[in-house]
């Protein structure tokens, strides 16, 4: 009998590593600091690519400006430059030797010999067809220029803004421009600001960018000193990194900020929107003088714009207002309370609200239920106290804000703006009384022109929020919709597609209802500002009617 192994006997296992699944590692909590956030979701504060990186940044600065004038009531002078540099000259800024390519094909750039010799095969047969279209007497449109090979080769821009302003306080300049969501712009009002980034984010952009830091020079009115800082931001920490920050004479007695900056930057593709956003501007604030430099190693790229001042009249300075009962949510009721200096529920509905006297307060409370009273301690409040209050603010009868607090341009400076920049033929502006949308007030004004320097025919739409251009996703917006869909334009003898119509729209509230993450245009479904966009628009084309 044969002696062995069965054939059905278990096989002995191959020795090696083991297959039992390790553990996975305890998952760590990481926070991300204020700065960390917008650097790594930059297109949410308009940091998209570097062309619009560029915009923005000069879009920020140029705000701040007209800001910083306004604040003390000083007519604006704002220069803007920007200064192109090339490749060896950012090189020398970070002391960096220049390096010779070694391997061509390694590079994006690389175009093989079989690739060129097909692109130039390509370009002769254009120009062959276009020789034999010019000798059968046919109409030839200018060749294309020819593509060049793509490369991801950056640009860098130093981008310089000086104003006449009110300066900023020799300790306080660090934190304004090196900690991310610190400012002074978070108050209730109305501002250009859209997220109250300023500065901050293009900072953020150079470090991400460039590396290199900001330049603040700054002098306040009556100061016999100014001051420069020069720092960059720790993006983790959120704290400024500060590499010099001294006191200097002010031998001029000048007064303003100059801030300068180097980042990466598209000229090229981002020229038209630049020089648009500085027309409009110019249209917004005619009370504002404007100088635009665009600098380059070429003279022939050079771009000088001076946009002149045309009135002395400025808008009133938009003033700091309370929460109406209506625009606030449990999160602000709550801040509110932790923030407020008032003792009891009465004081604090009284004078931390608009529109709510000492009897209405008291008619809310009796409303709250048994377990309220005007005298009970606000800070006593409970979690479900506070739902409470939050459902009657939504559910109980409030008078509407006033529009009082709010800055509009003015129809005269908005009438004033448009002759200024556009020359038109005719021009025709009107100024709405105040609206209310969710407990916040807004103002409508609205010009429309006919004819005009630089205007194309058809439909030119301009809109304006808290003052300032709005330049994207203009198809989305309720004034471009208003414009092209709601109003009859033929019952005003005035053809939509071959005259040169400029349509300009300006609103301004304490919050602006932007949609989208960028904040580029107003939502087309809030039926209020909808409704006031349209009513307007159509009275000052009946105005135009009548001139």
């Amino acid at each position: 009998m044969e002696t062995g192994r069965s054939s059905e006997s278990p096989e002995v296992p191959k020795k090696g590593k083991s297959k039992t699944p390790r553990k996975p590692k305890d998952s760590i909590l990481k926070q991300k600091s204020p700065a960390e956030f917008f650097a790594d979701n930059k297109n949410i504060a308009g940091f998209d690519n570097p062309g619009k990186c560029l915009y923005t940044t000069v879009r920020e600065l140029v705000e701040n400006a007209l800001d910083s004038a306004e604040s003390i009531s000083e007519l604006p002078v704002v220069e803007i430059t920007i200064e192109e540099i090339g490749r060896g000259k950012f090189n020398s800024m970070i002391g960096l030797a220049d390096h010779e390519r070694r391997d061509e094909a390694l590079y994006d750039d690389f175009e093989t010999a079989k690739a060129r010799e097909k692109r130039l095969a390509k370009e002769a047969r254009v120009l062959e067809i276009q020789a034999k279209n010019v000798a059968l007497g046919k109409k030839v449109k200018d060749p294309a220029a020819t593509k060049a090979v793509k490369g991801r080769e950056a640009s860098y821009y130093r981008v310089t803004c000086k104003d006449n302003g009110r300066g900023m306080p020799h300790d306080d300049i660090p934190n304004m421009f090196g900690r991310v969501l610190s400012g002074t712009k978070y108050g209730l009002k109305q501002t250009r600001g859209k997220f109250g980034l300023g500065a901050k984010m293009a900072l953020i952009w150079s470090k991400m960018s460039t590396g290199l830091p900001i330049e603040i020079t700054s002098s306040m009115n009556s100061q016999n000193y100014t001051s420069f800082c020069r720092l960059d931001i720790d993006i983790h920490k959120n704290v400024p990194h500060i590499h010099i920050h001294e006191k200097g004479e002010n031998k001029e007695r000048w007064h303003g900020a100059e801030i300068q900056i180097v980042i990466e930057g598209n000229w090229t593709t981002y020229r038209s929107k630049i020089l648009h956003y500085m027309r409009q501007m110019a249209v917004i604030t005619p009370y504002a003088q404007f100088l635009f430099q665009f600098v380059s190693d070429s003279p022939e790229k050079n771009v000088t714009i001076r946009f002149t001042r045309r009135t002395d009249i400025m808008p009133s300075v938009p003033l700091e207002t309370k929460y109406h009962p209506s625009a606030v949510d449990i999160l602000l009721i709550k801040r509110l309370i932790t923030e407020t200096s008032k003792q009891t529920l009465l004081q604090f509905l009284q004078h931390e609200f608009v529109n709510i006297g000492k009897s209405h307060a008291e008619r809310l409370i009796g409303e709250m239920g048994p377990d309220f009273s005007p005298k009970m301690s606000v800070k006593s409040l409970t979690p479900q106290q506070i739902v409470r209050i939050h459902q009657l603010f939504r559910q109980a009868k409030f008078d509407d804000p006033s529009g009082d607090i709010l800055s509009p341009a003015g129809e005269y400076n908005l009438r004033l703006g448009i002759i200024k920049e556009l020359h038109p033929d005719m021009v025709a502006t009107f100024s709405g009384s105040a609206q209310v949308f969710e407990g916040h007030p807004f103002i409508v004004e609205a010009g429309v022109s006919i004819g005009g320097k630089d205007v194309k025919q058809g439909l030119n739409v301009f809109r304006f929020a808290n003052r300032i251009p709005l330049l994207f996703e203009q198809g989305a917006d309720v004034v471009t919709r208003t414009a092209m869909k709601r109003i009859n334009w033929n019952s005003y003898k005035i053809n939509q597609t071959q005259d040169k119509i400029g349509v300009f729209v300006s609103i301004v509230s304490t919050k602006i209802p932007f949609k989208g993450t960028g904040k580029e245009y107003i939502g087309d479904d809030i039926s209020e500002i909808a409704s006031a966009v349209k009513l307007f628009s159509n009275a000052a084309i009946s105005s135009n009617q009548k001139l």
